[in-house]
């Protein structure tokens, strides 16, 4: 986040970051010189004009409303906790930034759907998307730090011929793909692929877009990758 407000020139007048207790006072390095890490409280973000939530489902659910109450900034969440919600615009400000309006709380896609909206958006608005199967190919990143250290550590393992335990995915991720991500549901797709399916949705403005999406693991550290198949209401032409 920093890194791109400070390439697109936006007008930081003062950056503050927010961690637990235990991170309070650590100096940062950020593109707008070193700042030291405050203890997070509702009262003290309320004293900004944007902030940007990277933090739990569960943190955003506890605290986002209180913070984009009238009064305090406009806060930009990139959990997952209001993605779905129907009050809460899902933006990907390339595709539906009018979507925003006078909300004082967004939410930001996963990015498998990031990716994806901003190649088949145009396509759409061209020819009319009606059918979307997509596969993903995401990196140990996915997971978190967590997530590649158990790949580092796992390929360590593996090439002295000894055998990895996952603890972080579903099976040992060293040279293997695994297509398991997140919770399977009811309907036989995980979580992390009906969230490609409905933000999808949401993002177009398109309830009724048929979209299918496989998600797999795959053993590189950072990275995800897609292959997206599409089918249209309308001829493409090379023009």
């Amino acid at each position: 986040v920093c890194n791109v407000l400070k390439a697109r020139s936006f007008p930081v007048g003062r950056l503050r970051l927010f961690a637990s207790e235990r991170s309070a006072g650590k100096a940062l390095s950020t593109p707008f010189g070193d700042v030291s890490v405050e203890a997070f409280s509702v009262e003290a973000v309320r004293e900004s004009t944007y902030a940007f939530l990277a933090v739990s489902g569960a943190f955003a659910l506890e605290h986002a409303a209180a913070l984009a109450a009238p009064g305090g900034p406009i806060v930009i969440d990139n959990s997952s906790a209001f993605r779905m919600d129907p009050s809460v615009p899902l933006v990907v400000p390339e595709v539906n930034a009018h979507a925003i309006g006078s909300a004082r709380l967004v939410a930001n896609p996963n990015c498998t759907t990031a990716i994806a909206a901003m190649a088949l958006y145009p396509l759409h608005v061209a020819f009319g998307l009606t059918k979307v199967i997509v596969s993903s190919y995401q990196a140990a990143s996915g997971a978190g730090a967590e997530g590649m250290e158990e790949l580092r550590s796992g390929l360590a393992l593996s090439l002295r011929g000894e055998e990895p335990t996952p603890k972080v995915f579903a099976h040992a991720l060293p040279f293997n793909v695994i297509p398991h991500i997140d919770a399977f549901t009811e309907n036989g797709y995980t979580k992390e692929e009906m969230k490609v399916t409905n933000e999808t949705r949401k993002i177009f403005a398109a309830p009724d877009l048929a979209v299918s999406c496989t998600a797999v693991r795959i053993p590189t550290l950072r990275a995800h990758s897609e292959a997206i198949t599409i089918q249209t209401a309308r001829p493409i032409t090379a023009d």
